[in-house]
Formats: structure tokens, C-alpha cells, sequence
């Protein structure tokens, strides 16, 4: 699976990312080799939607939300985006839970 996290510039959802790849890495359940991660800037979206299972946006982006949507869903491409607060504490555990439950409900509702 990969998610795609994005933000203004790309640096702070780059310590989210640490923090879901650690969540990953203690976890019993999950394996490392099933995920991937990219963080970026939220500008650079339209080149990363061809292999991108589910799209994590910061709260700073969370304005330019149906720009965005106008990029994902041609590609059929859920996004979740992420509360000031579960940002500011870097709670990966959260915010991959989030990317999961959104994916899922992709995935449920096209049938699959």
C-alpha cells in the first residue's frame, strides 16, 4: 500500500511519516514490506496518483481540498485529511488508522 502524505512544503509531513513507518515497524499485525510512504509537497500530487493507494493531507492543506479531490478522483483515490491535533502530536498510529479505515471504505464502496 502507499501513501501519499502531503503538505505545504513536504517537511513536516516527513516526521508523520517516520512516526507511521515506526507504528508499522513495532506493530504484530503489519508488515513493513506491505507499505510504502512518501511525503511531498502538496503541489507535486498530480505525479505521484498513478500508484497511490490513499492520500494523507495536513491540516495546513486542508483549504485546497477540492482542488484536490479534482486529481484524485478520476483515479478512484481516497484521502483522509488529518486534525490540527493529531498533527502537532505526530500521532502516526492515528493517521495510518485513518489511511486504513479511508482505503477500506474505497475498497467497499466499489465492491471489492
Amino acid at each position: 500500500m502507499k501513501i501519499v502524505l502531503c503538505c505545504q512544503g513536504g517537511f513536516s509531513t516527513t516526521m508523520l511519516m517516520d512516526s507511521m513507518k515506526r507504528t508499522v515497524r513495532d506493530s504484530q499485525k503489519l508488515n513493513e514490506a506491505d507499505f510504502t510512504f512518501k511525503a511531498i509537497p502538496v503541489d507535486q500530487l498530480p505525479a505521484e496518483v498513478d500508484d497511490t493507494d490513499v492520500v494523507i493531507l495536513g491540516p495546513q492543506v486542508a483549504h485546497r481540498v477540492d482542488s484536490i479531490k479534482e486529481i484524485l478522483d478520476p483515479h478512484a483515490i481516497p484521502y483522509t485529511v488529518v486534525d490540527k491535533d493529531t498533527y502537532g502530536k505526530m500521532d502516526g498510529a492515528t493517521v495510518l488508522k485513518m489511511a486504513l479505515v479511508a482505503r477500506k471504505k474505497a475498497d467497499l464502496a466499489a465492491g471489492n
